[in-house]
């Protein structure tokens, strides 16, 4: 285990040193402590490294991740893993707004709340939130799936593509051409995978699936795959 300590080495530092990483090394484990809320820490990765924030975190964390896997102890400021293509970002605490947004792939766990917009425009990313979302979550959101263990808030799926929605809990409103759709046996597998992955202690049975109506544009299915 590395242990860098952000305070007394700085941002820059940081990231240099995890970026450097990409070439074959045997530093594959990585804790950063006294983050105190720094904002673009360990963004850009593109290596299999585990890295493990000691405290909480500002804007952009773990964003563009590739093959790392992001441990956050604490919560995390705004677009936490946005934009991230493959590996797997978890939040212990809580997520500000438009957690996981634009997010290619990978996988984004987030064991306390959401805030608004999680999951806005997202293109792939599976994002599984423990508590709640906030308003506008997963906002054109073209494809992956977006786990809600708790509720959601207002307009939720507003202008969907083909992304899946699963919620728990309450939804206050559905965005624009969202709509609730059938629970069939291959998205209860789908969902059962993800809640594992997730580490929710929930089961498939008790979510609801929303989805595109695919009213808001010229849609043909043939396209999609």
């Amino acid at each position: 285990m590395q242990t860098f300590d952000l305070e007394a080495q700085g941002l820059r530092e940081l990231n240099a040193t995890l970026h450097a990483q990409a070439e074959t090394t045997n530093q594959t484990a990585w804790e950063i402590v006294n983050p105190k809320g720094s904002h673009a820490i360990a963004v850009g990765l593109d290596a299999p490294i585990e890295v493990t924030v000691k405290g909480s975190t500002g804007y952009y964390c773990a964003g563009m991740n590739k093959q790392a896997t992001v441990n956050v102890h604490g919560s995390a400021g705004p677009g936490v893993a946005e934009n991230m293509m493959s590996g797997i970002v978890t939040i212990e605490g809580d997520a500000s707004q438009y957690a996981g947004a634009t997010g290619h792939g990978g996988t984004l766990v987030i064991k306390g709340n959401a805030s608004s917009r999680c999951g806005i425009s997202m293109k792939g990313i599976d994002i599984v939130v423990h508590g709640n979302v906030g308003h506008m979550s997963a906002f054109m959101a073209q494809s992956g799936n977006l786990v809600v263990c708790g509720d959601a808030g207002d307009a939720l799926g507003d202008s969907i593509y083909e992304a899946r929605l699963f919620v728990r809990g309450s939804v206050k409103s559905l965005g624009a051409d969202c709509i609730e759709k059938e629970m069939r046996p291959e998205h209860i597998a789908i969902l059962e995978e993800l809640l594992e992955r997730g580490g929710c202690d929930a089961e498939a049975s008790e979510f609801k699936r929303y989805g595109s109506a695919r009213t808001l544009y010229t849609f043909n299915i043939d396209n999609a795959y």
